[in-house]
């Protein structure tokens, strides 16, 4: 993303679109940038959660490319420098106009700008293809494992579920929104429990992504004392089961639906954080009329419908657990 006065939109739109059609760069370049990504994997991997991740992602898939993380596995990191001529088949495979969002943010003229993205942009060839991408096959039980870490951290508990790809029609995939936050939340009572009464945990956190393909619904616990890793697991599974059997208060369900609203409204107060607020749904959808039916489908989210959510993705053959 490129952030600029108005004034350059047209310097910008040009040098942009030329850089996208006809990028050009020599075998050493491509080796030298090679090396520092090799280098951004090796800083990134001195953290405790990228090693864990590396791992949950690798254990919980078997034929998905989200089986590795975004920046890849070491081994195809090390050899990529060898892949120049491979570099400019993937560019020119992927950075096709079919396979694009453009997005412009601010004091502009709408009109005037898609002219100016037509000049630039209108003899663009098409030619995606979209790979291949194997599903991944029904996960039968649950997986586990144990990893260690070369540096000083507290453990980390991370336990996901395989859950369904972004659909904001489907009402399942929109309560499992809702209860990340009803079950994870800071005003959650397993939050307040677990860190703030028990303190047994250095943080909590819940997460279910926005992916094109199914992604893992994830809880994570940095546990103060290894002896509690085992109460802390305990606890969040405790936590799921009564989602499951006991319905959410009216009330406080309103006010989540009411405050993640007005909370997604009130943060695109710059052309900035519109931007980064939509590409993902346009990316996703190719549209940005998908955050209505988001929220209105949110907000026809009922006690019940978290219930079933919660019954249907919450489950142990779902399941990959590893503990750092």
């Amino acid at each position: 993303h490129v952030v600029f006065g108005k004034d350059d939109l047209e310097r910008v739109v040009d040098l942009e679109s030329d850089r996208f059609q006809h990028l050009s760069y020599s075998e050493l370049a491509f080796q030298t940038e090679a090396g520092a990504v090799y280098g951004e994997y090796r800083k990134n991997i001195t953290s405790p959660f990228s090693v864990l991740n590396e791992k949950l992602q690798d254990l919980a898939y078997d034929a998905h490319t989200y089986k590795h993380t975004t920046i890849g596995f070491e081994r195809d990191i090390k050899a990529m420098p060898q892949q120049f001529d491979y570099s400019r088949s993937f560019f020119q495979r992927f950075y096709r106009p079919e396979n694009v969002v453009l997005l412009v943010v601010g004091d502009i003229e709408p009109k005037a700008t898609l002219e100016l993205v037509r000049k630039s942009y209108g003899a663009w060839p098409k030619g995606y293809t979209p790979p291949q991408i194997p599903p991944e096959p029904p996960q039968k039980a649950e997986r586990t494992a144990e990893i260690g870490y070369p540096g000083k951290t507290l453990p980390i508990l991370d336990i996901a579920y395989k859950g369904e790809a972004f659909d904001p029609a489907n009402r399942d995939y929109v309560a499992a929104l809702l209860l990340e936050d009803l079950i994870f939340g800071s005003t959650s009572e397993l939050h307040k429990k677990l860190l703030l009464q028990k303190q047994k945990v250095q943080s909590l956190e819940g997460s279910v992504p926005m992916n094109r393909d199914q992604p893992l619904f994830e809880a994570v616990a940095m546990v103060k004392e290894p002896a509690d890793i085992g109460y802390v697991r305990d606890e969040i599974y405790r936590a799921l089961e009564t989602f499951k059997t006991t319905p959410v208060d009216a009330g406080r369900l309103r006010d989540l639906k009411r405050r993640n609203t007005y909370s997604f409204i009130m943060g695109l107060d710059t052309p900035e954080a519109v931007a980064g607020a939509l590409a993902r749904f346009v990316a996703l959808t190719g549209d940005i009329a998908v955050v209505e039916t988001l929220y209105a489908q949110m907000e026809a989210v009922t006690p019940e419908d978290l219930m079933r959510a919660a019954k249907k993705y919450f489950t142990p053959e779902r399941r990959t657990v590893v503990v750092l």
